[in-house]
């Protein structure tokens, strides 16, 4: 499935840790459709999770944080995804997400 809304940004700590945040600013008209692509990549990611959700820090494998905002007539929504690098990676490889 190839995004048309979400952007991404991967960071990866140097210790086989990755952080993935993707970002979508849209039209009133366009806002199912980028909730939809936020939804599905949420979906796919406990589809596929490689171990419990949670914060690493507190013995989680991966976590994800998902945020929405609304400035007039616009609406933001941001997803950041914490896990293992592979994980992540293969996960933007399923949807056509350049690294």
């Amino acid at each position: 499935m190839q995004l048309n809304y979400l952007i991404f940004d991967a960071s990866d700590d140097g210790e086989g840790t990755g952080t993935w945040e993707a970002m979508a600013s849209v039209r009133d008209a366009d806002w199912p459709d980028a909730k939809a692509e936020a939804q599905a990549v949420l979906s796919a990611a406990m589809s596929n999770e490689p171990g419990p959700r949670g914060p690493l820090d507190e013995g989680g494998a991966w976590d994800a944080d998902e945020q929405t905002s609304r400035d007039g007539e616009w609406t933001t929504v941001t997803l950041t995804l914490t896990g293992p690098w592979e994980w992540g990676e293969a996960l933007m490889r399923e949807f056509e997400v350049d690294g």
